[in-house]
C-alpha cells in the first residue's frame, strides 16, 4: 500500500516603482497589503519588491509623506505594478485666519491649526467642538454637556477672554460676560466648512481680546453648498448616580441658489441630553470622615462651609449675661459645630438642552 502526500504552498511576487506627478522616484515610501501587516518600503529609486504568501486577488497600498494614499488591486501572481502618487492636498488647504486675508497654509506665516470637512467627518468625538482638543496646543474645559470652552497657551479656563472666538469674521462672545461661551451660540455642525486656530498672540489683526489665541469658524456657502443635508447623532450617557441617559443632537441645513446673484440658507439645531451629576460626599475638613462629624463640610454640599465654636459662643453668651450661671460654661464642649447642608443635586435640574436656528441671504454686495 502506497501513500502519497502532497503540500502546496500559495506565493504572490509583486514589483514596481513609486513615482510622482512628474516621474521622479519617491524613496522611503511604505508598501503594505490592505488589511496585513506585510509591507515594504522603496529604495533610493523608488523601486520595491514585496512577497505575499496567498493568492490574488488582494489590494496592494502606497503611501508617502505629503502624498495622497493610492490603493491598487492584484489580480495575477507576479504582477507589476507602477504606482504615481499625486502630492497631497493639505499643502493647498487655503486659510484666511493668519493674515486676513487667503493663503495658502504652506505659506502662513504663524501657524494655523485647521479642522476641515474631512476631519469632522472622521472625528471620534461627539461634535466638532469636541473633536478640536485633538488639534496642537489646544485645552477643551468641558463645564456641562451644551457649554464646553476652548483655551490655548495654557489659560485652562472656563471663562478665558484672552481668548476671541470668530463666526464668518463676527465675534460671538456673549457682551455682558465678555468671553466665548463655547459653541452654545455658535453653528450646526452640517453648516460647518472649515474651523481654524491660531493658538498665538493675535492682537495686531483681531485686537486686544486676541492676544490668546483666536477660533475662526467659517460656514459653508449657500452659492457652493446646495441642498438639504441632516445630521442625527443617538447616544446614552452613563454614570453611576444618575444612571443611563439618552443623547440626541439633531441639526438640518437647507440651502439654495436662486440665480447667480442671489441664494439662502437656513439651519437648525436641537441637542438633549443630561448633565453629569455632582454627587460627591466627601467631607473637606476631615480626610475620610462622613456626615456624621459635626463639622462636615461636603464637596457637593452646601450651606455647611461655615462653622462656629459652641464654646465661644457661651462664653460670648456668659460675657453678655445672657446665661444665669457661669458654671454651664465648662459643660459645653470645645468643638467646632457646622450647619446641615444640602446636596447640590436636590436643588439642581440636570437636564440640558439646546435649540438654535439662523438662516442668511447672500447678494453680490456682500460678497459673492
Amino acid at each position: 500500500m502506497l501513500f502519497f502526500c502532497g503540500i502546496t504552498f500559495s506565493q504572490t511576487t509583486i514589483t514596481g516603482t513609486v513615482v510622482d506627478d512628474n516621474s521622479q522616484p519617491i524613496p522611503g515610501a511604505n508598501i503594505i497589503v490592505v488589511g496585513t501587516s506585510t509591507g515594504n518600503v522603496t529604495d533610493f529609486d523608488g523601486n520595491f519588491s514585496l512577497t505575499y504568501n496567498q493568492n490574488p486577488p488582494f489590494s496592494v497600498q502606497a503611501s508617502s509623506v505629503g502624498f495622497e494614499t493610492v490603493t491598487v488591486e492584484i489580480t495575477k501572481r507576479n504582477q507589476k505594478v507602477d504606482f504615481i502618487l499625486k502630492e497631497g492636498t493639505s499643502l493647498d488647504e487655503v486659510v484666511i485666519s493668519a493674515s486676513r486675508t487667503p493663503e495658502r497654509i504652506f505659506e502662513s506665516p504663524v501657524t494655523v491649526e485647521r479642522f476641515g470637512l474631512k476631519e469632522i467627518k472622521n472625528t471620534a468625538s461627539a461634535d466638532f467642538y469636541d473633536g478640536l482638543e485633538n488639534l496642537k496646543g489646544v485645552d477643551v474645559n468641558t463645564n456641562s454637556l451644551t457649554f464646553k470652552s476652548v483655551n490655548t497657551r495654557g489659560f485652562a479656563t472656563f471663562a478665558n477672554n484672552r481668548f476671541m472666538q470668530l463666526v464668518d469674521g463676527m465675534d460671538n462672545s456673549t457682551p455682558a460676560l465678555n468671553f466665548p461661551i463655547g459653541n452654545l451660540v455658535g453653528m450646526t455642525e452640517t453648516d460647518v466648512l472649515s474651523v481654524e486656530l491660531l493658538p498665538g498672540a493675535s492682537s495686531a489683526l483681531y485686537g486686544a481680546n486676541a492676544f490668546n489665541g483666536i477660533l475662526f469658524m467659517r460656514s459653508k456657502n449657500p452659492f457652493d453648498h446646495q441642498g438639504i443635508s441632516a445630521s442625527v447623532k443617538r447616544g446614552l450617557t452613563s454614570q453611576e448616580a444618575s444612571g443611563d441617559n439618552e443623547y440626541t443632537d439633531v441639526s438640518i441645513r437647507a440651502a439654495y441658489k436662486f440665480s447667480n446673484k442671489f441664494a439662502a440658507k437656513v439651519n437648525f439645531g436641537y441637542l438633549k441630553g443630561t448633565d453629569w451629576a455632582a454627587v460627591n460626599e466627601d467631607d473637606k475638613t476631615n480626610i475620610g470622615g462622613t456626615r456624621a462629624n459635626i463639622d462636615y463640610d461636603g464637596v457637593n454640599v452646601y450651606g455647611d462651609e461655615v462653622s462656629t465654636n459652641l464654646k465661644n459662643v457661651i462664653e460670648s453668651e456668659t460675657f453678655l449675661a445672657q446665661l444665669p450661671n457661669p458654671a454651664l460654661v465648662n459643660l459645653v464642649p470645645l468643638v467646632d459645630v457646622s450647619r446641615t447642608g444640602y446636596d447640590e443635586r436636590d436643588l439642581t435640574n440636570y437636564d440640558a438642552s439646546s435649540i438654535k436656528s439662523d438662516w442668511g441671504a447672500i447678494l453680490p454686495s456682500m460678497g459673492k
